[in-house]
């Protein structure tokens, strides 16, 4: 009844805290719109303070659970992460010349990883030496700054780059995140190509897990078709949304709230914003605040509110005492809990035009207008909404 998703094969390490390695690609790949599939590397003991424990998993286990998936499911896109041993290292490249060799088309995202936010180190000398073949097949290299030194043996970001580029023939992402300064820069480097961009440093200790999301955020969109360096710019918002949404978890470095990142990345047109004109700031102010809307801006002297609900989608309002307000649109706020507030709100003193009714459309709603006259209605469809039985497809 839907799309199919973008088939992602993860090849990572499960940290138990849940906020980087599987866990993390997970999560980002499932509020991409995709369907992660996973080979497990390593089973680690950490969370947001640290690794206490690694555990490798067998090269022919990993190698089982990579063939189960591709035999079965298939495969749009591949993520490798952490990798738990030299041989596993060298097991995992042969397989996937020969899914290469199937399917030269294959974007493949390596994001090399040695350390953990915390600082532990997740890959020896001699696991990082048997890269190359690795980034030979890879589509990007996804290193921050320190990994980017170790894989080149050079200081300067941008040459350590190219020498990568040179050598592999896979493009490279410079990942400013450990830099000084509020001001950050990334740069995609490919073989005849140079894009970057820069952002504001986003001041949060909830850092654990950023390459890990950011790198299979890139698989995904590839794997539903985007440029590369469109999939870097949208895995790159995706980030920094998730940075800001982040809930602050544990007493170290905390995970990145992916799942607060509903709406802000997607394949298509997204509905998540509406603006209502209103008569009086004040009176709508208090009026949408009791509805439930949480409010994120209050700009009373450009006569302007937003709001934001669950799930990311934004309501604002923009005052103006002379416009003619003409009721023609109506403003649906879906409520699983709708008797209950509807009855609370109407003790608040907001008076309703019908209370919650079933309707013949398989919607149970409550009408109501705010001070200026907007219709709003108070609903809960369930799958209804989406999936009646009538839909077309």
């Amino acid at each position: 009844m839907t799309a199919k998703p973008a088939r992602v094969l993860v090849i990572a390490g499960s940290d138990s805290g849940g906020g980087a390695g599987i866990q993390a690609d997970i999560k980002t790949i499932t509020m991409l719109g995709g369907h992660a599939m996973t080979a497990v590397t390593a089973v680690t003991a950490q969370n947001t303070t640290g690794v206490t424990a690694v555990h490798p998993v067998p090269a022919e286990v990993i190698l089982a659970q990579i063939d189960a998936v591709i035999e079965d499911i298939g495969v749009d896109a591949v993520k490798i992460g952490m990798i738990g041993s030299v041989f596993a290292a060298e097991q995992l490249a042969l397989r996937l010349q020969r899914l290469k060799a199937e399917n030269p088309d294959l974007p493949i995202v390596f994001d090399p990883v040695m350390v953990a936010t915390s600082g532990s180190s997740l890959a020896d000398d001699a696991t990082i030496a048997a890269f190359g073949p690795l980034m030979d097949l890879a589509t990007i290299v996804t290193p921050n700054l320190p990994e980017l030194a170790r894989l080149s043996n050079q200081d300067d970001p941008v040459a350590a780059a190219l020498g990568l580029v040179g050598d592999h023939g896979c493009a490279v992402l410079i990942k400013g995140g450990h830099e000084e300064g509020d001001t950050l820069a990334d740069a995609l480097i490919e073989t005849d190509n140079m894009t970057s961009w820069q952002g504001q440093r986003i001041d949060t200790t909830s850092t654990h897990g950023t390459g890990c999301t950011l790198a299979s955020a890139i698989a995904c969109l590839l794997g539903q078709g985007d440029s590369l360096t469109s999939a870097v710019e949208r895995a790159r918002t995706f980030v920094r949304v998730a940075l800001y949404a982040a809930p602050d978890l544990g007493h170290g470095s905390g995970p990145v709230g992916s799942t607060n990142v509903r709406l802000d990345v997607g394949p298509g047109p997204r509905l998540n914003q509406v603006t209502l004109t209103v008569k009086d700031y004040a009176k709508s102010v208090d009026f949408y605040s009791k509805l439930g809307l949480k409010q994120i801006v209050d700009s009373p002297e450009n006569s302007y509110a937003r709001f934001e609900t669950f799930g990311g989608a934004t309501l604002s309002i923009q005052a103006d005492p002379d416009e003619k307000i003409s009721a023609t649109t109506a403003v649906y706020l879906e409520c699983d809990d709708l008797d209950a507030r509807v009855e609370r709100l109407a003790r608040l003193g907001i008076l309703f035009e019908h209370a919650p009714r079933n309707q013949p459309w398989m919607w149970r709603e409550a009408r109501l207008r705010d001070p200026s006259g907007n219709i709003i209605f108070l609903y809960k469809a369930g799958e209804a909404r989406r999936f009646p039985p009538w839909r077309v497809e």
